[in-house]
């Protein structure tokens, strides 16, 4: 068995944040169409306040 250099890795960090935005968008979308805006504006604030709890958990 060979034992090589294991080389640097690309961050891709950057290309999967803006990713989950158009993913996020086109959900945000799709749901406005079907659904109509009260059911994404629901859907907004419960991500925000995940995310807020995610981050006072974390401690961030």
């Amino acid at each position: 068995m060979q034992h090589k250099q294991i080389g640097t890795v690309p961050d891709f960090t950057t290309p999967a944040l803006i990713m989950a935005g158009v993913n996020l968008t086109w959900i945000f979308i799709a749901l406005w169409a079907l659904l109509g805006f009260l059911p994404v504006l629901l859907l907004a604030l419960g991500l925000n306040r995940g995310v807020s709890w995610l981050a006072r958990r974390r401690g961030v």
